[in-house]
């Protein structure tokens, strides 16, 4: 059971945020541009990535972990930036924490929802969230006319991780996998993975300007916003002088992580810390 944070929530105290490794960064980057005076403490995996290859047992322990440890930043509400951890993890965080717990699944099913026209939505992801089928649950709750394509694309992430972003690897590997959902005729498509933000241009530039892509970490934030103002929480002075605004934690491998977070965060991080999680 994870522990209740008995602490009556702030504005401003810090958002939580969490993925299985660097992919989350994106959401992370989202919260920061639409909410420059929020607080984030963020915790990536680092040690036991990647998520999309595990069970879902497994990935809710690790989330669970996670949770415990963020909860000792008195965060005032947590952001799942993983889609695994979404799809596998959320309904039980959401039981058992008091404070609110936002995943990325939802908010980018519902703008996937709204803006089709055809009602043929594409979904790339990794081999757990589009095997957990919950981006077509959530659509489907939604509007039961459409049809959802999922494509699991594994190589994306190492390549992003790489820094291959516009590369001909990458031009060549985007095109296999989307050659189907093209002539589906598909006219939206979710960035079902955290990484995949990142490898955008490369994505719309194949799929066509007919094409809609939904990048479920800016919709995260936007909800995450929406959220926050609803609860009278949303921190309207931005932090003092010597704050730590940003701070972020890593399972393993500190080092590395700080240099990719810093090729796409331009907000400074002055550093990433190693933490034992396994303790929490």
């Amino acid at each position: 059971m994870i522990q209740e944070n008995k602490n009556i929530l702030q504005k401003n105290a810090p958002i939580g945020v969490f993925d299985s490794g660097v992919g989350g960064l994106t959401v992370a980057r989202e919260i920061m541009r639409q909410m420059p005076n929020e607080k984030i403490v963020y915790f990536g995996d680092t040690a036991r990535v990647p998520y999309g290859s595990k069970s879902k047992e497994t990935v809710t322990r690790f989330s669970k972990q996670i949770v415990r440890f963020l909860q000792t930043y008195q965060v005032k509400t947590i952001v799942v930036a993983c889609n695994t951890a979404s799809a596998f993890a959320l309904e039980e965080l959401e039981q058992e924490t008091d404070i609110p717990v936002i995943g990325v699944l939802k908010p980018g099913a519902k703008t996937a929802a709204e803006v089709t026209r055809n009602g043929k939505i594409g979904v790339i992801a990794t081999e757990a969230t589009i095997g957990s089928k919950m981006y077509s649950y959530y659509i489907k709750e939604l509007n039961k006319q459409v049809t959802i394509y999922g494509k699991a694309c594994p190589l994306f992430v190492p390549l992003v991780e790489e820094g291959l972003w516009e590369d001909p690897v990458t031009d060549e590997i985007a095109k296999r996998y989307l050659t189907e959902l093209i002539d589906i005729d598909i006219d939206t498509l979710i960035l079902g993975c955290t990484h995949y933000p990142l490898i955008r241009s490369t994505l719309g530039r194949i799929m066509g300007e007919k094409v809609t892509l939904v990048n479920p970490a800016y919709e995260t934030a936007m909800e995450l916003k929406a959220l926050l103002m609803e609860k009278g929480l949303l921190n309207g002075e931005h932090p003092k002088l010597g704050e730590n605004q940003y701070q972020f934690y890593v399972s393993d491998g500190a080092e590395k992580f700080k240099r990719f977070a810093n090729s796409i965060i331009k907000y400074g991080i002055l550093s990433a810390k190693t933490i034992n999680i396994e303790q929490y």
